[in-house]
């Protein structure tokens, strides 16, 4: 029996795909929805126009990835109440694949359901890196929703 289950959610359709699967197929579950802060995504707009510097760890680069972090969350909260659930939410910064192993290695977790990329292009491989580094070491079954 599958009593928590981990889901990685970075906003893109197959990230919110990936929890509605999880919702769905676990109902009584803990679902967790585990968002990472990539330092290598692009710094927000204003910062690329304002200076050549990096903003990576300023006031400015922490509220601007706050503020996307709490519209992802309310997304998943939304999406959790047309299933009738409540699904918790945590957060980190750093590399996205290694993080969700270490969640999933260290923290009480069944399964982990992600989506297969996080891209949008209409050219893509059939797996993101990270979807791929999660399922080849990840300690516990991983579904992958596309």
């Amino acid at each position: 029996m599958t009593s928590r289950v981990l889901v990685p959610v970075d906003g893109s359709t197959l990230s919110l795909r990936a929890l509605r699967h999880a919702l769905r197929e676990f109902p009584d579950a803990d679902v967790t929805a585990y968002h990472v802060v990539d330092l290598f995504d692009p710094a927000p707009p204003a910062a690329a126009e304002s200076s050549y510097e990096p903003m990576l760890g300023t006031e400015e680069w922490y509220q601007y990835v706050g503020e996307l972090r709490d519209q992802l969350f309310a997304d998943v909260a939304e999406v959790a109440a047309d299933y009738g659930q409540s699904v918790e939410t945590d957060s980190d910064v750093g590399d996205p694949a290694r993080l969700v192993v270490e969640y999933a290695t260290e923290e009480t977790v069944d399964h982990v359901v992600i989506g297969a990329h996080g891209r949008t292009e209409p050219q893509r491989p059939l797996f993101g890196t990270v979807a791929e580094t999660v399922v080849r070491r990840s300690p516990v079954p991983v579904t992958v929703v596309r």
